[in-house]
């Protein structure tokens, strides 16, 4: 019976294990690169079955927060590959997340102060983007009132996310992950009650609210195969400003049938239960989602499923014995436990994240947690 340690084949690439570092936000890139420091800090958690690289933007459009290595100039494409080679030197795996914001943007980020991007021109309600105020600072301000994309300007983008992807190639990776979760650009086009568009991409249809995504999908499996791409999903999510909406099960088991035709390597699912309270009344977010991935067990046969999102390590066993998922996700126990692997392996205590850190730049809370030590801990 496989657990978290059994290994697992993703679609050709052989996995020592089923534990996954999702994609986990650093600003660590001081002009939106990955440097020295970004390496090091994968490279020490490279015993994870597979890494998912932070979200990495695939334009200046797409950008939503600075510090944020992109995907889209030869500096950051450069920056990667030293990252990928560090992983792959001490035998690691690992997948980039490209990512457009959409509409969880700020002026000050856009390219000559533009408005940012969307399928529609609501604004992101109590949405935070990472730019700078008026005065210069960085930090986290509301993200600015977006415009619609014209029908003719999807296109472009599409191309945008087939370009970011043949750089993440090149940078060395072993495939990507599409951002399609927390409330960006593809849950800006799923999502009915944001995407009021009236033309081929309405939501109002199941064709319509699934078009974008899909041809994304597609543009990118044909340029670098279905192999090598994965999707992020956060279904019944409101991280973002996205309302939860009436028919969510069936738009997701159609997103989630259509992606297992296309034979891409995985769905990856964050449960965002821990980020909000279930209203009174309404199912547990973590069980619909366990459904779902049933569902999309037999509907898509083949593909592999993940999932995080406050999991622990009786609870992810359990779900891979079952069949529920095939890989298992730990975001922030990544964050202070570079060995988290034989932390979990051998029952060893987990070292507390400092939140403060999180997004501070530096080493400090990133490159400094130290492995654990059975001796210093019977000191």
């Amino acid at each position: 019976m496989p657990d978290l340690f059994s290994p697992f084949d993703l679609s050709g690439l052989s996995l020592p294990n089923r534990i996954v570092m999702p994609p986990l936000t650093r600003s660590r890139g001081p002009d939106d690169a990955a440097t020295e420091r970004v390496a090091l800090y994968y490279a020490q958690r490279a015993s994870a079955g597979l890494i998912i690289g932070e979200g990495s933007p695939i334009s200046n459009e797409g950008q939503g927060y600075l510090y944020n290595p992109g995907i889209f100039t030869p500096n950051q494409i450069a920056g990667w590959r030293l990252v990928t080679d560090s992983v792959h030197s001490v035998g690691g795996h690992m997948f980039l997340q490209i990512w457009h914001v959409g509409r969880i943007s700020h002026t000050s980020i856009q390219q000559g102060g533009q408005s940012p991007v969307s399928s529609t021109a609501r604004g992101a309600e109590g949405a935070m983007a990472f730019g700078r105020n008026a005065d210069g600072e960085v930090g986290f301000l509301p993200a600015s009132a977006p415009r619609a994309l014209a029908t003719d300007e999807i296109g472009r983008v599409v191309a945008d996310f087939v370009q970011a992807a043949r750089n993440a190639m090149d940078a060395g990776f072993d495939g990507i992950e599409l951002h399609a979760a927390n409330g960006y650009l593809f849950d800006q086009f799923l999502n009915p009650l944001v995407n009021d568009r009236t033309d081929r991409y309405s939501a109002a249809t199941m064709e319509g609210r699934l078009r974008f995504t899909l041809e994304v999908v597609d543009a990118v499996c044909a340029a670098i195969g279905p192999a090598r791409v994965g999707i992020r999903l956060t279904p019944f999510g409101v991280i973002g400003s996205m309302p939860i909406f009436p028919d969510s099960e069936a738009t997701y088991m159609a997103l989630g049938r259509a992606l297992g035709e296309r034979r891409i390597a995985y769905i990856h699912v964050m449960d965002q239960t821990g980020f909000f309270n279930t209203p009174q009344g309404q199912r547990p977010t973590s069980d619909a989602i366990k459904d779902l991935l049933r569902q999309w067990r037999t509907a898509a046969p083949g593909m592999a499923l993940i999932l995080d999102g406050g999991l622990t390590k009786a609870r992810a066993t359990q779900l891979i014995e079952e069949g529920v998922i095939d890989l298992a996700g730990f975001g922030q126990p990544f964050i202070a436990n570079p060995d988290l692997v034989a932390r979990l392996r051998h029952n060893w205590p987990l070292s507390p994240a400092d939140r403060a850190t999180y997004y501070t730049g530096g080493a400090r809370g990133y490159i400094d947690y130290p492995p654990y030590r059975a001796d210093a801990a019977r000191a």
